[in-house]
């Protein structure tokens, strides 16, 4: 993953995205790289992390608008004990898929160090922006980055 020079909030990347295997929330194994030729937000979150429980539904609310232009969102729970997780899935419904990255493998591909981070993808699979953390606002540049994503 190259760092190439920071946007407004976020961090402009450059490569292929590491692909990755994760069991899903439908107990399915999921591949990056089935994604190809759409754009794909890699979301890593925790059940514990309060700014992951804000932004979620806010995700939840662009998948749901973007996901018929060709845009999917990957939930990746990074806890090594999914049972809090479900937990709170259950409390927040989302419609997207939700991965389960107990072994923390693609947590490690991406470099993971804030919670939430936000990584997007496009459509030849090619890493784009990066975003850690998570500040009310974020979803209108996330949401700017996906228009322009859809428009490449």
């Amino acid at each position: 993953m190259a760092l190439y020079s920071a946007a407004a909030g976020a961090t402009v990347l450059q490569g292929p995205a590491p692909d990755f295997t994760l069991k899903s929330q439908s107990g399915s194994n999921l591949k990056l790289s089935e994604f190809r030729g759409q754009v794909v937000m890699l979301n890593f979150w925790a059940s514990w992390c309060g700014p992951c429980r804000q932004e979620m539904p806010l995700i939840e609310q662009l998948h749901q608008r973007y996901s018929p232009l060709g845009f999917t969102v990957l939930g990746i729970n990074v806890e090594e004990d999914s049972r809090k997780a479900q937990e709170l899935l259950r409390e927040i419904r989302v419609s997207f898929p939700i991965l389960f990255d107990t072994q923390n493998s693609a947590s490690k591909l991406y470099d993971v160090s804030a919670m939430p981070s936000t990584v997007f993808v496009d459509r030849d699979g090619n890493l784009r922006y990066l975003h850690k953390g998570y500040k009310p606002g974020y979803e209108h540049e996330y949401e700017k980055q996906i228009k322009a994503l859809l428009r490449e």
